[in-house]
Parts: C-alpha cells; structure tokens; sequence
C-alpha cells in the first residue's frame, strides 16, 4: 500500500501540535460514494518498557470473517509520553505495517481517537489523511463528555468535548461497558457506528481490532524475548 508519509516525523510536542493543526482542515467527516466496504483493516499496537513497538495490520473479509492478508512492523519509540500526542508515538510503526500491505483495504479501523480529541484530530484521523482510505477510531476510554447508552447492543450516546458533538459511545454487547467511535476521515458518524457493530459479533471490541491486537503483542512478545 502506497501512503502519503511525512519525510521526517514530529520530534517535540511542539511540532506534534502544529502538524495536527495544520493538517485538521483537511479531515472529512462524509461518506465515499457509495460506502460500500468489502474488507475492513484493524490496526493496533503493543510497547515493551524498553521502548520496542509492534504494530499490526490486518485485513478481513467483511462477508466471511475470514483474515484476507496480515503484516507486523517493528521499531522503537522515541517520542515522548504526551497526553493527545499518543499518535506520534505509533505512528512510524503504523505506516510501516500498512506499506507492507499488498492488498488495500475498503475500510480501517483504529484502536484510537478520531474527532474525539482535544484538537479534534486523534491517530485515526492521521492514518485516513496518510491512506486516503475511509477511517474509524474506535476506543475504550473517551475524551469529553457523555451519557450512558441504553442498556442494549446498538445504544449509543453522543460524545461531546466543549459542547460539540466528536464521537458516540456505542454499546456493543448487552449490558457491556460501550466503546467509543468517532471519524478518522471520509466516513459519517453514522456509518462509523453501524460498521462498528457489523464487526463486533460477540465481543466487545472489533473483529478487526482483536485479530491486530493478538497479533501486535504475539510478534511483541517475540522480539523481546
């Protein structure tokens, strides 16, 4: 897979920031057209104390559940712990993982912050721009404001930061504690959420995500051993 990457990585908070505001205009919070998705890409990543990084990619069929194609990127990251700036740290790996990709995607899904986040632009907005493929992120803690959904698989609650609606929290099984999904970069909110459900069957987390977090930590374990 071809990705627009940056030649040089942000190396302070300080150049974080100015890129995520530079870049945040150009996020679109709309469908493709149609929003047909075939096959959806999980992507996640797992640290050791030592700073060592694996990141996953995997694509599965959205029909037949079955894994279509996989890749783990390994390096080290070097920058540094800043809450809203968690991307920055992930993201050579990221983009690593997916260049290793033959196949391209229909759809990826994040393991992280899209418009839900203090600058309105968390790591799955980063990899939709990169990709220019629809992005969601999905996540279990929240940035802003929310009500608990209904009890039910299918509730949902808007996710507010500074009286504006960013994402949703989603309860994916009954009486399980929801996620919280917002868009990356050409998907609707809507169509975030009901992709979100079709790739939770019995879990509480994506199929997508699951399958790249066993992954990551399973190649993680292996390097670091």
């Amino acid at each position: 897979m071809r990705i627009e990457s940056p030649g040089v990585w942000p190396r302070t908070a300080a150049q974080a920031v100015a890129l995520q505001d530079a870049l945040r205009p150009r996020v679109r919070a709309e469908n493709p057209a149609p929003p047909q998705f075939r096959t959806a890409a999980g992507i996640d990543s797992a640290y050791h104390e030592d700073g060592t990084v694996a990141t996953a990619a995997v694509i599965l069929d959205m029909v037949t559940g079955e894994t279509v194609e996989s890749a783990v990127a390994h390096g080290i990251s070097t920058f540094p712990y800043v809450p809203g700036l968690l991307a920055f740290r992930e993201l050579p790996a990221t983009v690593a993982a997916l260049e290793m990709l033959t196949a391209i995607p229909d759809l990826l899904v994040c393991d992280a912050q899209g418009l839900a986040h203090p600058r309105r632009f968390g790591l799955a907005c980063h990899v939709g721009l990169l990709t220019g493929i629809p992005t969601i992120g999905v996540a279990k803690s929240v940035w802003g404001e929310y009500t608990d959904p209904g009890p039910r698989r299918g509730d949902t609650a808007d996710v507010l930061l500074d009286g504006e609606i960013v994402g949703r929290a989603l309860r994916t099984r009954d009486e399980v504690k929801p996620l919280f999904v917002s868009v990356g970069h050409l998907i609707d909110l809507d169509t975030a959420c009901a992709q979100v459900l079709a790739l939770t069957q019995g879990f509480r987390q994506p199929e997508t995500t699951r399958r790249a977090d066993h992954l990551c930590r399973q190649a993680l374990r292996a390097a670091t051993t």
